[in-house]
């Protein structure tokens, strides 16, 4: 649910940890702990935190955005669900887009179209969708990305044949998917 600042200051007493505070001890505390279980429960909190955007601004000041950016990559699919999932919530917001798409982010967000973690799997193709800006189409509809996303619309999972459908409607010209079809035709040596 969406707060305010007034909100959130009511809802905390005087001696409480602030919104800023508890942020970073969740920060602290995923690069300090040894334990998976630790670290994927401070990662889906910092991802929950992500859905509203009274919190942008601390997760910016925090550097959160580099810890979903890094850690999309991690063996632990559960970390890299929750860093992904993280991300594509918070890509909306304009100053996080740039940011995101800045620190090559898509490119990083691309790595996860072919996970075999179907959640992976639709967060990243939603947050390409939500990270198109001018600036960022060409290197969002690049030839291999495009490709990709062409090889879900054979999917049988129909979330992810549906939101390959959007971004290919939504972000592509129909010569980029009608070039894209015909070289995924080919690798499968459908042609």
């Amino acid at each position: 649910m969406f707060s305010t600042k007034e909100k959130l200051k009511s809802r905390t007493g005087k001696n409480s940890v602030g919104r800023y505070d508890f942020l970073k001890l969740l920060v602290d505390e995923f690069y300090k702990t040894k334990s998976r279980d630790a670290q994927e429960q401070v990662i889906a909190n910092l991802a929950n935190f992500a859905y509203d955007p009274i919190n942008y601004e601390f997760i910016r000041k925090l550097h959160i955005i580099d810890v979903f950016l890094d850690e999309i990559g991690n063996t632990n699919d559960k970390i890299t669900e929750f860093a992904i999932g993280g991300l594509c919530n918070l890509c909306l917001d304009p100053i996080n887009k740039e940011y995101i798409i800045n620190k090559r982010g898509v490119s990083i967000v691309a790595k996860c179209l072919f996970h075999r973690n179907e959640e992976i799997l639709i967060s990243a193709i939603t947050t390409l969708i939500f990270l198109i800006t001018p600036a960022s189409k060409s290197e969002l509809t690049c030839p291999e990305i495009v490709e990709c996303i062409t090889t879900h619309l054979r999917n049988p999972n129909k979330r992810i044949k549906n939101l390959a459908n959007v971004y290919l409607e939504t972000c592509c010209s129909k010569k980029q998917v009608a070039e894209a079809a015909h070289n995924v035709d080919l690798k499968l040596g459908k042609l």
